[in-house]
């Protein structure tokens, strides 16, 4: 019923819950887990002409710095999914890893669709500060269109 399970990771304590459940829940159906992390750079670099035509007050970033930037967020990212993998393997459970750059929910919805998995196992919040929220929103984005069923954890 559950063959392919995919686990969306960001680190956060929520997204290690869920992936505990994701790994019982393969136990239990004989399935795969596929971890997957999405990350995205907000900062982009600003190609200026002459430095002395910069107006104050206006962050800018050379293109060597983003470079720096992505390639941390990346690493960071590449870290995350190998605990992911430990831990299911410690517990005997197959896991892939899949590391993406993107929006969050639009990278997830369309692993989703492009492996065509069974269930979504993901946290209600990620590591966002907000904590008024029950639902995060990249949860609340992925319940919505998801091709699949989506199991979220508190």
């Amino acid at each position: 019923m559950f063959s392919k399970i995919l686990v969306p990771l960001d680190g956060s304590e929520h997204s290690l819950r869920a992936l505990d459940i994701a790994i019982k829940i393969a136990k239990k159906f004989d399935g795969k887990i596929t971890l997957i992390h999405v990350y995205s750079v907000s900062v982009r670099p600003m190609v200026v002409p002459e430095p002395s035509t910069l107006t104050p007050g206006i962050p800018v970033i050379a293109p060597t710095e983003y470079l720096k930037v992505t390639e941390a967020v990346k690493e960071a990212g590449t870290r995350i999914l190998a605990q992911g993998k430990e831990k299911a393997k410690a517990e005997g459970v197959e896991a892939e890893t899949m590391l993406r750059e993107g929006h969050v929910v639009q990278e997830i919805v369309k692993a989703a669709e492009e492996g065509a998995f069974d269930l979504i196992v993901m946290g209600a919040r990620g590591i966002s500060k907000i904590k008024g929220l029950i639902l995060g929103s990249v949860s609340d984005g992925v319940i919505r269109n998801a091709p699949c069923p989506v199991l979220v954890t508190k």
